[in-house]
């Protein structure tokens, strides 16, 4: 007697179509399977939490109303739902651009840039972290840098360097602890 496993994939692929039938049970674990991952793509696009925390409702409310538009096979499920995600963030983004107005106008906005003072210690910060940084190996640099500031999630992060999930949660701990060590030395 041989049991099938279905793969996470399969699991996603197998509730985007539970969801084309209208299956609220099969959404809600949809949602909490996913919406980690796509948050964190829609804030990555956005780079605003409060506005990234509406996108993603209305990226579900997305997927419910196209989910009978997935077509299991042709990509995967996680991909068809990250490229709704990003598609919405996309459209967002293109919306706020304001219309073009006289250049004369925008010579009277003041900069909001920081001040010298300001650059400088930002610069000085800046510099201060790349050499703690450059005291980490690599890898772990560049881990860190990807979880971070580039908000990847810590399973991407170890698919990317092929290690195990608890593996990247150390070395993003440890190099959490040598980052501050040499942050306030």
């Amino acid at each position: 007697m041989s049991t099938t496993q279905t793969t996470p994939s399969q699991e996603i692929a197998d509730l985007i179509s539970r969801c084309a039938l209208r299956d609220r049970a099969a959404f809600r674990t949809l949602y909490e399977r996913t919406s980690a991952k796509l948050f964190g793509v829609t804030l990555r696009i956005l780079r605003d939490r409060s506005e990234a925390e509406e996108a993603i409702q209305e990226v579900y409310v997305k997927i419910w109303q196209r989910s009978d538009r997935y077509v299991a096979g042709n990509t995967s499920p996680i991909s068809w739902l990250v490229a709704v995600a990003r598609n919405h963030s996309l459209d967002i983004l293109r919306a706020r651009r304001p219309v073009s107005d006289d250049i004369d106008v925008a010579l009277e906005i003041p900069d909001a840039g920081p001040s010298p003072e300001r650059a400088a210690q930002d610069s000085e910060e800046k510099g201060q972290i790349e050499k703690c940084l450059g005291t980490l190996e690599p890898d772990r640099a560049d881990a860190v840098r990807g979880a971070y500031l580039d908000g990847y999630s810590y399973e991407e992060l170890a698919s990317r360097y092929a290690v195990p999930l608890n593996t990247m949660r150390t070395w993003l701990r440890r190099s959490l602890i040598k980052l501050k060590e040499c942050l306030t030395a």
